[in-house]
């Protein structure tokens, strides 16, 4: 039926309440309906009216589902990740549970259990003896005085400057058995350091020492980590700066020049020792060998002189006349095999005659000598002498040979 038809219903006219107020909801209506539906889940009014009505017993399905969704909420809250390169460490009332892996994890909410994260893949730095963000010296860091300087072995003062790097392998000890591990860990490395640089001298330590004086530092310092089971290695000590303190620099530099000059002397000895000496070696080993050469070939001849005395003493026995006479014509060759006059014995006079060819011998290699070759002209020179000792015996002599 139509509104505007007999017995319509007139609430149905589009231009009914025109003129009626349509402001908004009462908000005192509002809150009082929440209550109501609150009230109907947990026990509240029944018959929705006045404060003094009687209330119905709480709804034990309502509380079930609150229940329920608090402690899916609170399970919940005990999902979490581990990132790669850490460990979780859980603990249920501060004790130690368990070391989780990299990937997601879960625990039982707190406030049983709690979860601390390790980073064990961080290369940790600790400075010793240093500030990089500090004050800037010559070489660029802050020194602390209190840290760097140190006694030597030789009662010298010597300014050392340590970066240490280390990580965490072992998260639960890591934790656990260290309160302060960084302070622990300075304290260490300055009880090391001193302790292996007060066992060395400072040139030592200044000079070709450093090395091993860092070697030596990391084993000490490792070691003492270890029996603490601090759960941390040392991957690398650094040794930033070792030199004398600022107020003996100079003196320093000074005492450095003149031990490279010394150093440069003794090289340049040594560079000569090299030189001379195998040069010496060298010719006293060609004077041994000479003289032992002259000692064979002296001995050799003596053996080979008695050798032929023997062989012509045997001939002298056989023949004393033929062998003296060989004897005589032999020495008499020899004798004057190194000469070079030849004297010719006249027969029928006393005139002897001189040839002297040594003198054109050397008329002919100096014209060889000038380039070309000419026949010396033959020269004869006689000297006229009066012999009248042994005429006959020198022609005899020529003749023989």
């Amino acid at each position: 039926m139509s509104w505007n038809e007999p017995g319509g219903d007139k609430k149905k006219d589009p231009w009914s309440g025109r003129n009626e107020d349509n402001g908004p909801p009462d908000l005192d209506e509002a809150i009082r309906s929440l209550q109501d539906k609150l009230g109907g889940l947990f026990g509240g009014n029944k018959g929705g009216g006045s404060g003094n009505d009687e209330m119905s017993p709480p709804s034990l399905k309502g509380l079930g589902f609150l229940a329920l969704g608090a402690a899916a909420f609170w399970g919940a809250s005990g999902f979490y990740i581990v990132d790669e390169g850490n460990r979780g460490v859980e603990m249920r009332f501060g004790k130690y549970v368990a070391t989780t892996q990299p990937g997601l994890n879960w625990h039982l909410p707190a406030p049983i259990e709690t979860v601390a994260l390790v980073n064990i893949s961080k290369q940790r730095f600790l400075e010793v003896g240093y500030r990089s963000g500090g004050g800037r010296s010559a070489s660029g860091q802050g020194s602390v005085a209190k840290e760097a300087l140190m006694l030597t072995k030789d009662e010298n003062i010597v300014d050392v400057r340590l970066a240490v790097q280390y990580q965490v392998n072992d998260a639960k000890k890591y934790l656990f058995n260290i309160l302060n591990q960084t302070a622990t860990l300075k304290q260490v490395t300055e009880s090391a350091e001193r302790g292996v640089i007060g066992g060395n001298t400072m040139d030592f330590v200044l000079t070709e020492g450093r090395s091993q004086i860092v070697a030596d530092i990391k084993v000490e310092i490792q070691q003492v980590m270890d029996s603490y089971e601090s759960g941390v290695v040392i991957t690398s000590v650094n040794l930033q700066d070792a030199q004398p303190p600022e107020q003996v620099q100079n003196a320093f530099e000074d005492a450095i020049k003149a031990r490279e000059d010394k150093q440069r002397l003794i090289n340049e000895a040594e560079a000569y020792a090299n030189d001379v000496v195998p040069k010496a070696r060298g010719a006293a080993a060609r004077l041994t060998q000479e003289s032992e050469g002259y000692k064979s070939r002296i001995i050799s001849a003596a053996e080979g002189d008695v050798s032929r005395f023997k062989q012509i003493l045997t001939e002298y026995k056989k023949a004393p006349e033929v062998t003296r006479k060989r004897i005589y014509l032999d020495t008499m060759e020899s004798v004057m095999s190194g000469t070079d006059t030849v004297m010719v014995d006249v027969k029928g006079g006393n005139n002897l005659m001189y040839l002297p060819l040594d003198k054109l011998a050397a008329k002919s290699q100096a014209k060889v000598s000038d380039g070309y070759v000419q026949r010396a002209p033959s020269t004869t020179q006689t000297y006229t002498t009066t012999n009248t000792a042994r005429p006959s015996t020198r022609g005899r002599t020529q003749r023989g040979r």
